[in-house]
């Protein structure tokens, strides 16, 4: 069963998310569903074996998820789970890659937490960060824009 305070959690995650549907099942058979009244989105499912509080909340997002974005130059990395991006590795770390840092190809530019477990997403591209395009904290789905590389 979920407290009142998970509900409110799960209701600001999905809030703050650009997804429109949530979907939460525990391993005891308890489940939960919230929607928004949004343009269609994938639903995400998360199944856990005892009652699970929401992610713990991130430190705000890095300044570089705030610069005026590009105009749609380069090729992005995309994500390839569902889950909550995170920027650093931990809240006092600074975060893996910043706008205008050049990266290559295997370097690990982020966190992708799927079902507890904590996913480094690695570059799938030599180039330079023109935009990041999650921030930190946000439920990303599977095949989202994260980066934005040229």
């Amino acid at each position: 069963m979920y407290s009142k305070n998970d509900v409110k959690e799960f209701i600001e995650m999905l809030e703050n998310s650009s997804l429109s549907v949530l979907e939460i099942k525990n391993g005891d058979g308890s489940a939960i569903r919230l929607e928004k009244a949004v343009s269609a989105s994938p639903a995400v499912v998360m199944q856990a074996n005892a009652p699970a509080a929401a992610p713990a909340p991130a430190v705000a997002a890095p300044q570089a998820a705030e610069q005026a974005p590009a105009k749609n130059e380069g090729k992005t990395i995309n994500s390839p789970i569902v889950g909550v991006f995170y920027a650093a590795p931990s809240p006092e770390s600074n975060p893996y890659v910043t706008v205008g840092q050049k990266i290559a190809k295997g370097d690990t530019i982020c966190i992708v937490e799927a079902m507890k477990c904590m996913n480094e997403i690695q570059s799938e591209l030599d180039g330079e960060v023109v935009e990041v395009l999650a921030k930190d904290g946000d439920l990303v789905e599977y095949g989202q824009p994260l980066f934005r590389v040229k």
